[in-house]
């Protein structure tokens, strides 16, 4: 157990009436906006009145926040003046701690890793690992009791990404659970649902850990000819001279995509359809809507909430000026909220006509290479879903990740309604 500092998430309820704030105390960096579901008011208004917003005064220093869609695009789709030079969180990391991921690269230094990455997320291969994938999600499934109350997180969500993991890294099925940990370290400041925060000392010895067990696996691979994670990150086309830093901050990035991105839209989507009940009787009648209700699946959800960039020259967004040097956060989780884009944004629609126009995956040059794997991972549960249960019911509110950062889930208590033959 890690030691925990003696700061908290303060219970103020400060966002419970966001309308009546004033614009400048808005802080899009308090965990509490997500934790207690608060933040879609908040980007509505930050839409409405200020979408190019300067924020100043959080722990991290001073940050505009992109909310519009169409402003989020023009910072997502042009690297040459928002570079991703820096760590994708709006915090900086500790001095001495230098984690450097491709993700946080630009053009050409990213254009070779992604290149490398490539194959391993071409739809050729990941059809290929569709067979496993059904296979686990078929024996999660399973195992689960029909009509008692369980937590479909713990359950189902972790289960089945924690698996797709471990498949990538070719990491010891019985030990998956580590690499959950480990993305929670690497995202996760506030990490427990009391709002307590973990020394950066704590989550720093547990990343070492990972960095050591990855170091360990990649030597016993050198000079193989493996197509797993970890192999092509260490020794294919040219890496194998990667720092520790380097190499860590990679591992960590396909651990936390893996994870991250699948596992809460995975939750996410049982949310929705439980929100929007005639949405899931349309599904479970009519499968052809299955395809949509995915896609809208990543853009309700909106797994990752932000980004980070910085700005490389001063230059205009929004009628606003950005200096060189400034952190501008692409704000996902609002982009994909925007009524100018989406109709009825709010709403879960499995038949949203544009829904392939969201945000969730990012564009440009840092579009998510894995985005076929997560869409495989989703599509086949539900398939294996539709065909065992009437309903995946939710029974209590879900608990919200502590997190800015990760827009997620801890906890959903849910119960299961067998499906009858017809």
């Amino acid at each position: 157990m890690n030691a925990l500092a003696h700061t908290a998430i303060p219970a103020d309820g400060r966002y419970a009436d966001v309308a009546s704030m004033p614009i400048e105390a808005i802080d899009l960096t308090c965990p509490r906006l997500f934790h207690d579901d608060n933040h879609e008011a908040v980007f509505d208004r930050l839409r409405a009145e200020d979408p190019v917003h300067l924020q100043h005064g959080s722990d991290s220093g001073a940050f505009w926040s992109v909310t519009r869609y169409d402003d989020a695009m023009a910072v997502d789709t042009n690297h040459k003046v928002f570079s991703s030079r820096d760590i994708s969180l709006v915090e900086d990391m500790p001095e001495g701690f230098d984690i450097s991921m491709f993700l946080a690269m630009d053009p050409p230094r990213h254009t070779a890793y992604r290149e490398a990455l490539k194959p391993l997320f071409s739809a050729i291969h990941v059809a290929t690992l569709e067979d496993g994938i059904r296979a686990r999600t078929r024996a999660i499934l399973d195992e689960l009791p029909v009509g008692e109350t369980f937590d479909w997180v713990e359950r189902v969500s972790i289960e089945l990404t924690s698996f797709v993991l471990s498949t990538l890294f070719d990491f010891p099925f019985e030990e998956r659970h580590r690499l959950i940990e480990w993305s929670d370290r690497a995202v996760l400041k506030n990490a427990r649902e009391d709002g307590a925060s973990l020394r950066w000392e704590d989550r720093q010895a547990d990343l070492m850990e990972c960095l050591r067990e990855f170091t360990r696996i990649k030597d016993e691979r050198a000079g193989g000819d493996r197509s797993d994670l970890v192999s092509v990150l260490a020794h294919g086309h040219g890496q194998k001279f990667l720092r520790p830093s380097e190499f860590l901050g990679n591992i960590l990035l396909m651990i936390v995509a893996g994870n991250d991105t699948t596992r809460n839209s995975i939750t996410g989507g049982v949310v929705a359809l439980n929100r929007f009940p005639d949405e899931y009787r349309r599904l479970r009648d009519d499968r052809s809507l299955l395809a949509g209700a995915v896609a809208e699946t990543f853009r309700w959800q909106s797994p990752v909430a932000y980004m980070r960039r910085t700005a490389a020259f001063d230059t205009q967004l929004g009628g606003k000026r950005i200096r060189a040097g400034e952190k501008v956060l692409i704000w996902y989780a609002s982009g994909n909220r925007d009524a100018s884009v989406f109709d009825d944004p709010h709403a879960f629609r499995i038949d949203r006509k544009n829904v392939a126009k969201h945000l969730s995956f990012g564009f440009g040059v840092h579009r998510c290479i894995g985005l076929r794997l997560a869409d495989l991972q989703l599509r086949v549960l539900w398939e294996e879903l539709l065909d065992r249960f009437d309903a995946v019911e939710t029974v209590g509110e879900p608990t919200y990740t502590p997190s800015t950062f990760i827009k997620g889930y801890s906890h959903l208590p849910v119960r299961l309604h067998r499906r009858t033959k017809r």
